[in-house]
């Protein structure tokens, strides 16, 4: 018994052994550069804590102008707790771009939800009045002139799509999937705010200063204030010459190379949103709530205040919104070891 023991000890050991040598001797590469133009950062399996542990009293001492009721509102991100990624994956680089998204669309003939549903999207309109409206949203929507070729103010091919439901974020990682023969998706929560954090604890990915966001990301500033004044007193005070969108990679990447984790828009994830999930969550992979009626969205926009733009804020909607504020950033699966 104990012989067979010893046996099957030094056959697991063996398979290791072999797998560590392999591993040694055939790195995953660092980059993937995939077939619309989009580059793949290799991020490692790791530990982190993930939510937040900041009490209301802190969060108000660090935001004073916001509303009491905005500071409690927050429950869902506790408690603060361990996850472990156990599989290394691939994340964009940047968010997914209008040029690479139109690649997609030229290729593979898909037709977005705001186009196929003629009820359009949102977007910037200078002469719309919000108090005149029902819903007091920001934005003119939905109407059919709004899509993800047109957010109300212009863009380049390299600036993050806009406009695009989660619906349309799957299409496109099953278009991929099946061309390039690996695994592309959304990202899990967890996944999304582990790439985020890149090895920080902080609010930010660069320290706790809601001013200091001014450094990393295009977020709510004077300049995008210009266009609400109504909400200038949430504004950071820095002026970064974007209004709206800025070309993705325009500020520093985090520790992990990746770039807008926070800002310029907002990343649909895979998961369902619950609002009590961190309280059950396993510690390994978490997938999120098993059901639900509304996807989560993490990482803030270009009109996102700081306290939103947190790495622990968590946000949702529908799978069907289609908005002037939402984008997407995708993940390919490192392939099994055998498989390429």
């Amino acid at each position: 018994m104990k012989q067979a023991a010893s046996v099957l000890l030094a056959m697991l050991l063996s398979v290791v052994l072999t797998t560590a040598h392999a591993d040694q001797t055939n790195p995953l590469p660092a980059t993937i550069d995939n077939s619309i133009g989009m580059t793949m950062v290799l991020i490692p399996a790791g530990q982190f804590m993930m939510g937040t542990e900041e009490s209301v009293a802190a969060l108000r001492a660090a935001y004073p102008d916001y509303e009491e009721k905005r500071l409690q509102d927050l429950d869902d991100e506790r408690p603060r707790h361990s996850v472990h990624i156990t599989r290394p994956f691939y994340i964009g680089k940047t968010l997914v771009t209008v040029g690479q998204f139109a690649k997609f669309i030229a290729e593979s003939g898909y037709v977005p939800e705001s186009i196929r549903d003629k009820t359009g999207g949102y977007g910037y309109n200078p002469n719309y009045d919000s108090e005149k409206t029902e819903r007091k949203d920001a934005f003119e929507g939905r109407n059919p002139k709004y899509s993800w070729r047109n957010p109300g103010f212009a863009q380049g091919d390299d600036h993050p799509v806009l406009n695009v439901s989660w619906n349309d974020a799957v299409a496109l990682a099953d278009w991929l999937s099946k061309k390039e023969h690996a695994r592309y998706r959304l990202p899990t929560e967890a996944e999304w705010e582990y790439s985020c954090r890149a090895g920080t604890q902080t609010r930010y990915p660069n320290g706790d200063a809601p001013e200091g966001l001014s450094l990393i990301a295009n977020t709510f500033d004077a300049d995008a204030a210009s266009n609400w004044p109504q909400f200038a007193g949430h504004a950071l005070k820095s002026r970064d010459g974007f209004s709206f969108t800025s070309p993705v990679g325009s500020y520093p990447a985090n520790a992990f190379g990746l770039y807008d984790m926070v800002g310029n828009a907002w990343e649909w994830t895979s998961d369902w949103y619950g609002e009590k999930t961190y309280a059950h969550s396993p510690l390994a992979d978490p997938q999120g709530a098993p059901v639900g009626e509304v996807k989560v969205r993490r990482g803030g926009s270009w009109h996102t205040w700081s306290l939103y733009a947190r790495c622990a804020f968590r946000n949702w909607n529908t799978t069907t919104t289609r908005y002037t504020l939402v984008g997407m950033r995708l993940v390919r699966e490192v392939a099994p070891s055998g498989e390429h």
